[in-house]
């Protein structure tokens, strides 16, 4: 249950709590930027979640309910694939945009795995398989979690964030022009799930010379002196419903 949050004020803040049930990840600090990586029984590890250097940040919130228009079907392309390009650079914004705009966009068979992408200008897409995506030019504030914008409420499930899409509105809607790391935190704490493994992350396009600022984690997976390692990198959630979703 993912919520996905820019905003653009005197900085653009992005930030996300990624709530991963029943897969193993690991958070992976790299001179490209911060991914968090999910391991496919197939793939290895997937960077399907975090920031880059360039100033791009992908979060990959999970559609509820399920919506079967977004199962592969003929010629098009898979979301994560795109999430992907744009996390190591191969592909920017604009042109996971034009694809969305020009071509089928699917996920996996069986889940609606939707994106939630930001470049370093403070531009949003939110790509919806097998329904469409909408772009947002630099928005004030830009709210994602995991009921899909074109069917609102009109189809409801327990894990569709309704809630937490109206807190982080109500919040960012209220929150001043000098709104920052600290503010973000406290919005994205404002609404956090209880239920599963769960990171906090953040990124400001304030200083680009830096390193993307990290992840913040609550799972316990950073040592006692801040730094990562492959020890503290890897986690396991066992919720144990006989599916595997990363939010």
């Amino acid at each position: 249950m993912c919520t996905s949050i820019v905003v653009n004020r005197k900085k653009t803040i992005v930030g996300w709590n990624l709530d991963i049930l029943d897969m193993t990840y690991r958070v992976r600090p790299a001179e490209e930027g911060v991914f968090i990586e999910i391991d496919d029984p197939n793939e290895g590890w997937l960077p399907l979640f975090g920031a880059n250097t360039r100033g791009d940040f992908v979060g990959m919130p999970t559609c509820w309910p399920f919506d079967d228009r977004s199962d592969p079907s003929g010629a098009g392309e898979n979301v994560l694939l795109l999430d992907i390009d744009l996390l190591l650079q191969k592909k920017t914004l604009q042109d996971n945009r034009r694809i969305a705009q020009e071509r089928p966009v699917f996920s996996l068979p069986g889940v609606t795995f939707m994106s939630a992408l930001s470049d370093a200008d403070g531009n949003v897409l939110h790509l919806i398989p097998g329904q469409g995506c909408r772009y947002y030019e630099k928005p004030e504030h830009a709210v994602l979690t995991n009921f899909s914008p074109f069917k609102q409420d009109a189809e409801t499930h327990p894990w569709m964030g309704w809630d937490r899409y109206h807190t982080a509105e109500r919040m960012l809607q209220e929150a001043s022009d000098d709104f920052d790391v600290q503010d973000c935190f406290a919005v994205l704490k404002a609404f956090s799930q209880e239920v599963c493994a769960r990171q906090s992350f953040r990124w400001s396009t304030a200083s680009q010379k830096e390193r993307p600022a990290g992840a913040k984690t609550e799972t316990g997976n950073r040592s006692k002196n801040g730094n990562y390692n492959e020890q503290d990198q890897d986690h396991r959630t066992d919720h144990g419903d006989g599916r595997r979703y990363p939010c």
